[in-house]
């Protein structure tokens, strides 16, 4: 009876271990036409060592510049990009390993990324200073970019932006995030989010989007967010080092925060907020995490707030 239990998972072993390669093979051959199919729609900027994707559309000043969350990339953005192009100059970009930008060194903390930041804007030639619209996890990013390069910053809008002082929380999901981004860059590496996109994207995810899925949510970008959340609670701290009453001045601020959250987030969003003496607290209709997708106009209507407050003191 062992003996067949043996063989009968030796077996499995064995298939698996063929599918696994079959994925493998299949997404190596299918992956070459990547980049051609897909090419980046900006252009790659060297930052010192490597290159970042930028991708500004647009005109008129300030210039809008775009922070994605953790695992996403400029492409999250097409609809907020899209329609704000009709009357702002607007970036959005990926950081180092996502979607088409290039792999940067580690550790991929806030500190660095605001960096690399500063000087991709800098090499660009896009002038500043710059409304800085960021996405949750990248709200660490714009937040340091602020506190750094205060005099490059005419505002800022935070949409539903990671709590830093939640390190706790931030050491027990630190595994679970790096396991989670393991499993999927596994996925990708064998093929499945080529075969079934639609399962890895949301349902506001728009053809753009689903067309350079391999590309946007693809193995590298997926090691890219693993880094990011490895480095989690040092970018945490980083953070935290930069607030004080006052921070901010009065430099004109928003922070989204979506419904229904707990009262510590809503909590967390006021004091961010208040760290600006014209800071302004939103709460959204909806309870969507990505309040641009869910509510696009009311993210745009604090953009035009925020650009248009920059001059008034």
């Amino acid at each position: 009876m062992w003996r067949a239990l043996l063989r009968i998972v030796a077996v499995g072993a064995a298939l698996l271990v063929l599918a696994a390669g079959a994925g493998f093979a299949y997404e190596t051959s299918a992956g070459r036409g990547d980049a051609a199919r897909h090419p980046a729609p900006g252009r790659l900027i060297d930052v010192g060592g490597h290159r970042l994707h930028l991708y500004c559309t647009g005109g008129g000043a300030p210039t809008v510049v775009l922070e994605a969350g953790l695992a996403e990339s400029s492409a999250s953005w097409e609809v907020i990009q899209r329609r704000l192009s009709a009357r702002n100059r607007v970036c959005s970009y990926d950081r180092a390993g996502y979607a088409w930008s290039e792999e940067g060194p580690s550790p991929r903390t806030a500190e660095r990324t605001a960096g690399e930041l500063h000087a991709l804007l800098a090499a660009s030639g896009e002038a500043g200073p710059y409304v800085l619209v960021a996405h949750s996890y990248g709200g660490n990013t714009a937040r340091l970019f602020a506190d750094r390069w205060r005099s490059l910053t005419a505002g800022l809008v935070l949409i539903d932006v990671t709590d830093e002082t939640a390190v706790t929380a931030l050491r027990i999901s630190r595994p679970l995030l790096g396991l989670q981004f393991t499993v999927n860059r596994f996925v990708a590496r064998l093929g499945l989010l080529r075969l079934w996109t639609g399962a890895f994207l949301p349902p506001e995810a728009t053809a753009e989007a689903r067309a350079a899925a391999t590309v946007v949510y693809g193995s590298a970008s997926m090691a890219a967010a693993r880094a990011e959340a490895w480095a989690s609670v040092d970018s945490a701290a980083q953070v935290g080092a930069t607030v004080r009453p006052g921070a901010w001045g009065d430099l004109p601020v928003t922070v989204i925060c979506a419904a229904g959250q707990p009262e510590a987030d809503t909590e967390h969003a006021r004091r961010v907020a208040a760290l600006s003496s014209r800071g302004r607290l939103v709460v959204a209709a909806t309870t969507e995490h990505y309040v641009q997708n869910a509510q696009p106009d009311l993210v745009l209507d604090e953009i035009g707030r925020v650009a248009a407050a920059r001059g008034r003191g």
